[in-house]
């Protein structure tokens, strides 16, 4: 399945039904009276959280949705039926934004969670309705509301505990895939991730989902590389994991050619809890390894951590720092066989 995080669709919701003009005519009664129905209201536009998607690719293939119409009033005092609502479901983290891009109408960050965005329009008011003692037969009935419109955009920001960014080819891929179940692709060329990728990082009581974003580049804030679209998904992290590929040769410069594009998109990504690591350390002799610390140290301002994904060294004090920052939940499945899937508990 395609990942994707932003989708633009036009929605309105249902128009009223009509009300009715209608009279008794029954026989023996000789003067039967007014006695059309109200007409239904028209069917509203409905947000709803559910469980089981991580993207938006249905509204690549449909961007249109219509409440139905509210159900025309009948005679005998019938009033007409409520038009069926139009449901968009969305993964959980999704938000619900203006056309311009800016404005957000709803946050939907728990599943069942429900947002009504348009109401639909109200009945008509049924001739029996304006009966009166000086209108024994009134001739009139109102005609249903119409339905409001409008274009919205949607879009995903994928809620994670802790984030992994970094420079293309820093490792980040690798150190999900070994500390997680899950399976990045993973080659020694830069922007081999193309879209986010979730983990779960597990242990005996406790887990946290781990968020790795395609690399950035210098300029991605306008548009570099894959620029910096995907950084919002890592807005909702409580805590960042910086990884500098040690092999590079200034690694001052790797880090901070990141930082500024954290500091040019915004967000309050600047200003999280990051915790700097430089990996692939396995590469180079422990003489080399010093001098690139030194180096990270004095442009970072604290000590750096240490790390190799492949031979694991450095990544259970790089775990131990992550869930001490972000945090982590209870794990509600206690099933065993989950607690396996976890390919690293520190």
């Amino acid at each position: 399945m395609k990942f994707l995080d932003e989708a633009k669709v036009y929605v309105r919701s249902g128009n009223g039904g009509g009300g009715a003009v209608s009279f008794r005519r029954e026989k023996f009664i000789e003067f039967g009276g007014p006695d059309g129905g109200d007409g239904g209201r028209g069917g509203d536009v409905v947000i709803e959280c559910v469980s089981g998607l991580n993207t938006l690719i249905d509204y690549r293939y449909q961007q249109h949705f219509k409440a139905g119409t509210g159900v025309h009033g009948m005679g005998k005092n019938r009033a007409g039926g409520r038009g069926a609502d139009a449901v968009l479901k969305v993964p959980v983290g999704t938000e619900v934004l203006e056309e311009d891009g800016e404005t957000v109408l709803a946050d939907m960050t728990e599943v069942g969670q429900r947002v009504v965005l348009l109401e639909g329009g109200n009945g008509g008011f049924g001739n029996a309705h304006f009966k009166s003692s000086t209108n024994r037969a009134p001739r009139r009935a109102n005609p249903g509301i119409e339905g409001q419109e409008r274009t919205i955009r949607l879009r995903l920001k994928l809620i994670a505990d802790a984030g992994l960014v970094g420079l293309p080819n820093a490792g980040k891929s690798t150190f999900l895939a070994s500390v997680t179940a899950a399976k990045p692709k993973v080659a020694d060329y830069p922007f081999t991730t193309l879209h986010p990728q979730l983990g779960i990082v597990r242990t005996d009581n406790r887990e946290l989902v781990l968020a790795d974003i395609p690399g950035l580049i210098e300029g991605a804030h306008e548009g570099a590389g894959l620029g910096d679209r995907f950084l919002g998904h890592v807005e909702r992290c409580n805590a960042l994991l910086h990884l500098v590929d040690a092999t590079q040769e200034d690694v001052a410069g790797a880090y901070m050619t990141v930082r500024n594009e954290l500091e040019a998109y915004g967000g309050g990504l600047a200003d999280k809890t990051e915790i700097v690591a430089l990996s692939k350390i396995d590469a180079l002799t422990p003489k080399k390894i010093e001098a690139q610390m030194k180096k990270l140290q004095k442009v970072t301002k604290k000590k750096p951590l240490a790390l190799s994904a492949h031979s694991k060294k450095g990544v259970p004090e790089a775990l131990r720092a992550i869930f001490k920052l972000a945090g982590s939940r209870e794990t509600k499945n206690k099933d065993k066989k989950s607690e396996k899937s976890a390919a690293w508990r520190p």
